[in-house]
């Protein structure tokens, strides 16, 4: 197994128009979604063999969901069903096609009641990686099981990969959430965040010094979403690589961080030694797949019906058009 991911995954309500705030959408649209199960299919249509681990209700939206991920090829073993609580929902708005605003339903939602005994234990232990959000950390118990998931796939020598994916509505406060999150960083190898969750942990200033306060942590790599300005990723060893973005009309950046991560995971697991990957040269090609796999992934709304192939990404960086900005800063 190359990647498993565990955490939430939900019915995502796209807006039928953009542009409008919320109180103003006149319909919405369910499509699967949750962080971490994009990241499962993601990373499963570039090729990776994958399990999603979590837990869905006993309703229509839950058997659905796990109907998707197995129809994608993603491995559902450790996916649970809670008969006492609800699929999570989350109802969005898009002011513009760069920004969403969310409105979760969750109170809580059946993916937070995976209990630690509930794990699948063979699916952690012979997986190359695991990836996990800061939703799953909320509350319990879903947090004791996500710290004792880390904890069995270290000791079997898993990457550990944590995508802080800060969702202010669904934290008590941001004390609480910043608690969490600090906890969990110290336990993982590969931390992925944007430029507010970075100023939100290392506070505000350059951007190489921030990441290196957060490596100095325990993570081994960090990789920073830019949006519109690409990607960058900085080393544990004091590497630092930046990819340009690729500039192409937008429909839905949704799910974009997760088609990233995936792109970064899906390459990371191609070889039993993710370390021998973090050296310029490579990590810059790195980024660049994963740059593409987001900018793909923008083009259609909706997270999972978005994501590309690995021939689609091929066929991407293989066009001329592609490649505007082939030039990358590597230190």
């Amino acid at each position: 197994m190359h990647i498993v991911t565990l955490g939430e995954i939900l019915i995502d309500m796209f807006p039928a128009e953009v542009g409008r705030p919320l109180p103003q959408v006149s319909a919405f649209h369910p499509k699967p979604g949750g962080a971490p199960a994009n990241v499962a299919v993601a990373a499963r249509r570039l090729g990776a063999e994958t399990a999603f681990i979590g837990k869905v209700g006993d309703d229509a939206f839950g058997h659905h969901l796990r109907r998707v991920l197995a129809d994608e090829g993603v491995v559902t073993d450790g996916m649970r069903v809670d008969d006492a609580a609800r699929t999570t929902m989350a109802i969005i708005a898009m002011p513009d096609e760069h920004t969403a605003e969310f409105v979760f339903y969750r109170n809580p939602g059946a993916d937070l009641r995976l209990r630690p005994d509930e794990l699948d234990q063979d699916l952690l232990g012979r997986t190359r990686a695991l990836h996990i959000g800061s939703l799953s950390l909320v509350d319990e118990p879903a947090r004791s099981a996500t710290h004792t998931a880390v904890r069995l796939a270290r000791q079997h020598g898993a990457l550990i990969s944590f995508d802080v994916n800060y969702r202010p509505s669904l934290w008590p406060s941001p004390a609480a959430a910043l608690d969490q999150i600090r906890a969990m960083i110290p336990l993982v190898d590969l931390l992925k965040v944007n430029e507010v969750e970075l100023a939100l942990l290392a506070g505000e200033g350059e951007t190489a010094v921030a990441l290196q306060s957060l490596l100095a942590l325990g993570p081994t790599l960090c990789v920073l979403t830019r949006g519109k300005e690409g990607s960058y990723a900085q080393t544990a060893v004091g590497h630092a690589v930046t990819a340009p973005a690729f500039p192409i009309p937008t429909v839905d950046a949704t799910g974009c961080g997760d088609a990233f991560i995936a792109g970064v995971l899906y390459q990371l697991t191609q070889s039993d030694d993710w370390r021998a990957q973090l050296e310029p040269d490579r990590l810059f090609t790195i980024l660049r797949f994963a740059n593409a796999v987001g900018a793909l992934t923008a083009q259609t709304q909706g997270v999972i019906p978005a994501l590309p192939t690995a021939v689609q990404v091929q066929s991407f960086l293989s066009y001329p058009s592609a490649i505007r900005n082939p030039q990358s800063a590597i230190t």
